[in-house]
């Protein structure tokens, strides 16, 4: 079986690419880079503003899996377009895309839903799988450095909101599952189901860490200005706009008739579990009551 991967190097891909790999099968790994070296697969440089590129890369593949790299939406539409183009074009036997998530797919911004819409139109075999947030996020500095130092998780959401946190190797487990999966098609949602809150993910980083770890609530604005010398003014004011825009929703959890436990019989691993495999080292400071 042959796979093309989108984003093969990024923290998305690079599990599929993982999984993929360990199972014997032919993986081409799609970067941007024509010097990048990725373990276990055959690197391909695309420029996917070639629609020719990408059909040519996409031809005879058993799967493909896709994703939209960041960036402005005027760019993420154009992707989107030449990404179906090229697909309905090369027409491999399963397309999985993940929507990256941020949102309710009913929700989602033009390029994901464009995605979403070509693939239908096509007639491809495909299945789209929609996580809300990553428990990646709560390792950028600002935040992990507040559990592990301060004893504080903060975060933009209110401390009741609940949110079906999913972590990256949910979202490859799900792509590999599909893939085998002909039958399950349309969306398969990622995460925890019910949804975890603020004051739950501070439990179990106080577990993980040995020590005790409150959860305090921040606005957009001051988690964007902490992620600024991280991310750069722009990138941080569009992470601002989205959790303005979360905020103004009761929750961000999903349905449990489109779950990857209901469809494929995969439970998303809790907070702990991610935490074993991902989260920071204890620092050794602070202690539990």
């Amino acid at each position: 079986m042959s796979y093309v991967i989108h984003g093969a190097t990024g923290a998305q891909g690079a599990p599929v690419v993982a999984a993929l790999a360990a199972s014997g099968a032919s993986v081409t790994a799609l970067t941007r880079n024509a010097d990048a070296v990725v373990a276990g697969a055959r690197a391909r440089a695309v420029d996917l503003h070639s629609v020719e590129g990408l059909t040519e890369a996409y031809e005879g593949a058993d799967g493909v899996f896709v994703h939209l790299p960041l960036g402005g939406e005027e760019d993420r539409l154009a992707y989107a377009r030449n990404v179906v183009a090229a697909l309905t074009a090369a027409r491999p036997a399963r397309v999985v895309f993940s929507t990256s998530g941020g949102t309710p797919v009913e929700l989602a911004d033009g390029a994901v839903v464009t995605v979403i819409d070509g693939l239908k139109a096509a007639g491809l075999s495909h299945a789209v799988i929609a996580p809300r947030l990553f428990l990646e996020n709560l390792l950028l500095a600002p935040v992990v450095t507040g559990a592990r130092e301060q004893g504080v998780l903060r975060y933009p959401l209110h401390g009741d909101y609940a949110v079906s946190w999913a972590s990256h190797r949910d979202v490859a487990d799900a792509a590999v599952a599909l893939f085998g999966r002909p039958e399950v098609t349309g969306l398969v949602e990622i995460g925890h189901d019910p949804g975890t809150t603020g004051p739950e993910l501070a439990e179990a980083f106080g577990t993980h860490l040995g020590r005790d770890v409150t959860y305090e609530a921040l606005t957009p604005a001051a988690f964007a200005e902490s992620l600024a010398p991280l991310l750069g003014s722009g990138a941080a004011a569009g992470v601002a706009g989205l959790y303005d825009f979360l905020a103004t929703l009761p929750d961000n959890a999903i349905a449990s008739h489109r779950s990857a436990r209901h469809l494929l019989g995969l439970a998303p691993r809790t907070t702990l579990q991610w935490l074993a495999d991902a989260g920071p080292a204890p620092s050794g400071g602070g202690s539990r009551s």
